[in-house]
């Protein structure tokens, strides 16, 4: 179906990323919450990663407090080595790049069993920030924050992050199918049929109410083809 990678949208069969606002990756926009529980949510953001910085570390009570105190459910998100998603992603090959933007690039991986408890062994879409482009770690630390609090069908799950030294990087689930743009003006494959648009087109609108109708609505200022991303 569709959902988007970056950071929310795309279901062909399921679809869907001021003052007082927060941009949180490219174009997701969100109520900023009161100063002082945003001070709070990045310091419990930073315990949190601190906790599970390696993959050995085991989980405890703190790690979940630290996690609820985010709004993420406990073991919702997974915290990954440098060295284990340069392992998965065949040290960031060009064969693996799925995409690049002002962003950085998005390279494709694969998560095998046992690597997190809880964590299917499945592809993955690795998305490693480019620090001299136009999102900085605030930005990368507010799409962990904010992105990890959601949980529908109609929006690409992110699974984890890593942060380590200057490296910053987001793992998505893996939308085989690509972009919504590239079947419409690409040609990559046989032109969608209008009833599967129609689907792609509905499962979008649940994800744009899905963001909408959140407790703190959050607004997709990048809604668009290329960003909205088909499964199977």
């Amino acid at each position: 179906m569709p959902r988007p990678w970056r950071p929310v949208l795309a279901s062909a069969t399921k679809c869907c990323s001021s003052e007082d606002a927060v941009v949180a990756g490219d174009g997701l926009t969100r109520c900023r919450p009161a100063r002082s529980e945003f001070s709070r949510r990045l310091a419990s953001f930073r315990r949190l990663s601190s906790m599970t910085n390696s993959p050995a570390t085991p989980r405890d009570g703190k790690d979940d407090e630290a996690a609820g105190e985010m709004g993420v459910g406990p073991m919702q998100l997974h915290s990954f080595s440098l060295n284990e998603l340069r392992s998965v992603t065949h040290d960031f090959s060009s064969g693996y790049l799925l995409g690049e933007g002002g962003f950085g690039t998005v390279h494709k991986g694969f998560v095998d069993a046992g690597m997190r408890p809880g964590l299917e062994p499945q592809p993955v879409a690795v998305k490693q920030l480019d620090i001299a482009g136009h999102q900085g770690h605030r930005e990368w630390l507010a799409e962990v924050i904010f992105l990890g609090q959601f949980r529908d069908q109609h929006l690409v799950k992110l699974l984890g992050y890593c942060c380590e030294d200057e490296e910053r990087l987001l793992v998505y689930e893996f939308m085989p199918r690509g972009s919504l743009e590239n079947h419409l003006f690409k040609r990559i494959s046989a032109t969608l049929p209008w009833g599967t648009r129609l689907k792609v087109a509905i499962g979008a609108a649940k994800g744009l109410a899905f963001l909408h109708g959140a407790k703190q609505p959050v607004i997709y200022r990048d809604f668009k083809a290329s960003n909205i991303l088909l499964d199977s």
